[in-house]
């Protein structure tokens, strides 16, 4: 059994597009998973959407595959349906002060911007988006999907958390292999009795800057081979499509899009 995995796709068609192709060179899978955060930030947030729906549908309409596609909620997925905005840490010192105001002003610039580019049928979809999925693979057990960490889409699970801080965040699921997305880097570790594996962001990798990064898990012989995409796909062109459709923050994105973000 094949199952791919994409997570934070951030209304970078560009990038997506170029990850669609290499998991249809691949073969594709039997089960396809999205862990979310498909439209802010990005300069085609409808298309984006309108892209998984295609898939989605396309999918549902073979009875032999119905039932094998499931679709998460991001916390930017979440942002833009409920008006909700990210935790912040409180400012301590008067020097960073200028800069958190301007974080602050450029992320709900960006974020208005891509809810007005929607349709309400693109809404819809993102409200009803659910916040986890999993799946019994015979001879292997159960995995689980999510977005930040198992009940918080705004949680991480990062590669140089300390084990016992990693470890809480699933105490209270049962399985064996757990895959999530939000923190725009790859990883693949072991947290106690689960494998702990991070598809990275088709959109925004902060680990690969131009790469559309997405995962295929191969199930056999009771066990698990994973094959951590970085795909590259034309970052100039995504750039250049933030001016051409009027993007109102687009050098902030642009700078989102080329640095790498290690910490």
């Amino acid at each position: 059994m094949k199952l791919a995995v994409f997570s934070d796709i951030h209304g970078n068609l560009t990038a997506f597009e170029a990850a669609w192709r290499d998991y249809e060179m691949l073969g594709g899978a039997d089960h396809l998973w999205f862990l979310g955060d498909f439209a802010a930030a990005g300069s085609r947030p409808a298309e984006c959407i309108r892209r998984v729906r295609e898939i989605v549908a396309g999918i549902e309409t073979d009875e032999d595959k119905k039932g094998r596609v499931r679709t998460l909620r991001g916390n930017t997925d979440r942002y833009l349906v409920t008006g909700e905005r990210m935790r912040q840490k409180p400012v301590e010192k008067d020097e960073d002060f200028p800069k958190f105001v301007s974080d602050i002003q450029n992320f709900n610039t960006m974020l208005l911007w891509n809810l007005s580019r929607l349709s309400f049928e693109d809404y819809e979809f993102l409200a009803k988006l659910a916040p986890e999925c999993d799946v019994d693979v015979p001879g292997y057990g159960h995995v689980i999907g999510y977005h930040g960490t198992p009940g918080d889409d705004e949680g991480f699970l990062t590669p140089d958390m300390e084990a016992s801080e990693a470890g809480d965040a699933l105490l209270d699921r049962e399985g064996r292999l757990g895959i999530g997305g939000h923190i725009h880097r790859q990883m693949d570790r072991v947290i106690g009795g689960w494998r702990v594996i991070n598809v990275g962001s088709v959109g925004m990798s902060f680990d690969m800057p131009a790469k559309a990064q997405w995962g295929l898990f191969t199930f056999e012989n009771n066990d698990v081979t994973v094959d951590l995409r970085a795909v590259p796909y034309d970052m100039d062109a995504a750039i250049a499509d933030l001016h051409s459709t009027g993007y109102p923050v687009a050098a902030w994105a642009e700078k989102r899009l080329r640095q790498s973000k290690t910490g």
